[in-house]
């Protein structure tokens, strides 16, 4: 395992993809399909799983999953310092710079641009994990019908979840602790 191609790949990771931890989402699958033998996209779907059920930033907490399943303990840490340096470097600079940074317009045209491109990175991230954990695309290539399309039971348990975050307003911990003991009852 090359640790310095590993810390390249998380530092490209964290200067690129703003609007936070879901934006890394798609330098994620890229990665995977690049180096298959660090991780898979359904170990993806595992990293977002843990990492929103562990404290911290969820975009550190998938880069120290990510590191660990291609390197092991070094590999963990490294991703994620990697991944951290770009932000550190960028927002030590834009400190020094706020007010100058503020006033310019192209400063202020490049953040009205980046606002969509970081919905649409993390849109489509989303969408990408529905995909693994709602639906069976294999279902469609065999000739199963309808009902063998959809992971029914996990389905139902992300409807009843987003339902219940958005009528009954409890933590997000409740719901993530929620979900895993269903997902032990059930075994999805």
């Amino acid at each position: 395992m090359n640790l310095l191609l590993l810390m390249a790949e998380f530092f490209k990771t964290g200067l690129f993809s703003v609007g936070g931890g879901l934006a890394t989402l798609p330098f994620l699958y890229e990665m995977s399909n690049r180096h298959p033998e660090w991780f898979t996209h359904a170990d993806i779907a595992d990293m977002i799983a843990i990492s929103e059920s562990t404290p911290g930033a969820i975009g550190i907490n998938m880069s120290t999953y990510a590191g660990y399943r291609a390197a092991g303990i070094p590999g963990g840490i490294l991703a994620s310092l990697a991944l951290a340096l770009p932000c550190v470097i960028i927002i030590l600079i834009i400190a020094r710079f706020l007010a100058r940074f503020r006033q310019n317009r192209y400063v202020e045209g490049a953040f009205y641009g980046l606002r969509p491109a970081s919905i649409a990175m993390i849109s489509a991230a989303g969408l990408n994990v529905a995909r693994i954990a709602l639906v069976r695309l294999d279902a469609l290539t065999s000739g199963a019908g309808l009902g063998e399309f959809f992971i029914w039971k996990a389905l139902v348990l992300a409807v009843l979840i987003f339902i219940g975050q958005k009528k009954l307003k409890w933590s997000p911990v409740i719901f993530i602790a929620l979900s895993a003991v269903v997902g032990v009852i059930f075994k999805f």
